[in-house]
């Protein structure tokens, strides 16, 4: 290693190299800082280990800061050799300051070579439309206020004409190995920035010209501001913005962000079964008027739906199909009583809840598991077929049996056919598929699945009505 190089390191390491008196800053930055009051403001971070694995930066603000760089770079063959450069660990401390990045970068066979990217920081009124764009908007202050950079906060910067991200040309680099372009040396540099934004974002504000303790203080000024004027007068446009801002981010603003956006993380795997709720049987009495095995029992139900919801999620195809619509209250409980099977006491609840009979809340979840909220329909809604759908439901009676097979049925309404001298029933739905019913304690209840065949419908009612009843 070169003796360029060792002093290097001790300067910036130690806080006394040419960046704390404002030596070699870019023209004009000097004069720039002493207005600000700030000049020679730097940050010196310890060289990074080499980076395994394929990609450099996992941030969002990481993955901006490269596709810059990608895109500014003329010759993609001198970055693809900086990358590597990068990854073997051959960049030493980086120096982070105003306008400026710098590093001592290593080639392969120990050469050392002081690289620079120069970025133009912004003026007074940019710095003044950043702040005053962060402090207009709830969801900004408070993430940076947490040291935390919002994505969209570009988006909402650049609007108000503030450019945070390098574009094409903005990244000048400056090597002593001679190049005029990006070479391995300076995109080694700026592969290594990538990583030290994926820790703090903050290090690109440093570039653009402030560092973070000015930044967040001049923030909470403006935010006291704002919050004085708003109690002034302006409360109703700063509820306005907040409404606003509790609303998310529209769905094209996520969108257009998605070519510097990370990947989003592999799909969840589905848990074997529904997961355990947590027992409520505590020794503390519970309030008035809460139920904690009730509770125990949708937490239950939370789970199962949860479950298998991420299963529908999962399917090929998934992404095609409609949203579903959320069920009634009264068909939900349904639903419920036939999935949860909770104890009699639970069931009267939900039976009373529904606006059903202990009776018809029986009879609604036999009818949920022979078919669901299709099955459901038929039971308690009654409909009156047209005349061509009448006309093809008997002319299907006609032909389901062979000569001479054909049980007697007597038309019970339009939609509801019963087997003479038997407590056998078809009933027909919309979509013209047979259901089949049996009459048990002097009322009819489902006694199978649908069939498009009343034949079959009616022969599984005779087989199938102990599982339903169980």
């Amino acid at each position: 290693m070169s003796d360029d190089y060792d002093d290097y390191e001790d300067d910036h390491l130690y806080g006394t190299g040419y960046g704390r008196d404002g030596a070699d800053a870019p023209d004009g930055d000097e004069e720039a800082a002493a207005r600000e009051g700030r000049r020679g403001v730097e940050r010196t971070f310890a060289a990074l280990p080499p980076g395994p694995g394929r990609s450099f930066a996992t941030s969002w603000w990481g993955r901006a800061w490269l596709q810059a760089l990608e895109d500014t770079a003329l010759d993609g063959q001198q970055l693809k050799q900086g990358r590597m450069l990068a990854r073997k660990g051959g960049v030493g401390a980086v120096s982070v300051r105003p306008g400026r990045i710098t590093a001592m970068v290593r080639d392969r066979d120990g050469t050392a070579h002081r690289s620079d990217v120069l970025l133009q920081q912004l003026d007074t009124d940019g710095w003044d439309r950043f702040l005053n764009t962060a402090v207009d908007r709830a969801g900004h202050i408070a993430a940076l206020l947490d040291r935390e950079m919002p994505p969209h906060l570009v988006e909402d910067a650049a609007d108000a004409g503030v450019e945070l991200l390098p574009g094409i040309g903005d990244l000048e680099p400056e090597c002593t190995c001679g190049a005029w372009d990006h070479c391995p040396h300076s995109g080694a540099l700026c592969y290594q920035v990538a990583r030290l934004l994926d820790e703090d974002p903050f290090v690109l504000l440093l570039m653009r010209g402030r560092d973070e303790r000015r930044l967040l203080d001049e923030l909470q000024v403006r935010s006291a501001a704002r919050a004085v004027w708003a109690n002034d007068g302006g409360g109703r446009e700063a509820a306005h913005d907040t409404r606003r801002e509790a609303r998310g981010v529209p769905a094209a603003e996520a969108f257009a962000a998605a070519g510097i956006l990370p990947p989003l993380p592999p799909p969840p795997p589905v848990p074997d079964e529904p997961g355990l709720g947590p027992s409520l049987d505590t020794e503390t009495r519970p309030p008035a008027g809460i139920d904690p095995a009730a509770l125990e029992v949708l937490a239950a139900d939370s789970a199962v739906r949860a479950r298998r919801m991420l299963l529908d999620a999962l399917a090929p195809g998934h992404e095609e199909q409609p949203v579903p619509t959320g069920p009634a209250p009264a068909q939900d409980a349904v639903r419920l009583a036939a999935d949860a099977r909770p104890e009699p006491r639970i069931g009267a609840l939900l039976a009373a809840g529904s606006g059903r009979s202990a009776a018809d809340l029986d009879a609604a979840v036999r009818a949920w598991r022979f078919g669901g909220a299709a099955a459901l329909a038929v039971l308690e809604e009654e409909w009156a077929p047209g005349r061509e759908d009448l006309e093809r439901a008997r002319v299907r009676l006609a032909e389901a049996w062979e000569a001479g097979e054909r049980p007697a049925l007597r038309a019970s309404g339009r939609a509801r056919w019963t087997v003479t001298g038997t407590g056998l029933q078809l009933r027909l739905d919309r979509d013209g598929r047979w259901w089949p019913y049996r009459k048990e304690s002097g009322r009819w209840v489902p006694a199978g699945p649908a069939d498009d065949d009343p034949a079959g419908a009616l022969a599984g009612a005779e087989g199938g009505t102990a599982d339903a009843a169980g």
